[in-house]
């Protein structure tokens, strides 16, 4: 398995207490004005990713669908996470950069 420099700066954002995981935790980030950037997980439901989508954009939060619910979870060191958002703007900023290039990197 390809080490992934996202998903390895997601567990150093967890780790460093910068992350706001689960749907509850990350809505309540995006509308206190603390989330930099919001992950929703390829896996989740459409209704959840709209919901963000629409929430991110309202509030001008850089939003991406990246991983799977199973991953982004168990990099943060929890369980199954469909949503998560990073605390940390220079955190935020380089994992906005991560997930851009793999993406390119896929199509």
């Amino acid at each position: 398995m390809k080490t992934d420099k996202a998903l390895s700066m997601l567990g150093l954002a967890a780790k460093a207490g910068k992350i706001a995981s689960g749907e509850f935790a990350t809505e309540k980030a995006i509308k206190t004005g603390k989330a930099c950037l919001v992950i929703v997980a390829e896996d989740a439901s459409d209704n959840t990713k709209k919901n963000f989508s629409d929430s991110c954009h309202y509030y001008q939060v850089p939003f991406a669908v990246y991983s799977k619910k199973e991953i982004l979870g168990h990099c943060i060191g929890k369980q199954m996470r469909a949503s998560l958002a990073v605390l940390e703007e220079g955190f935020g900023r380089e994992l906005a950069k991560q997930i851009e290039i793999q993406n390119n990197m896929e199509v």
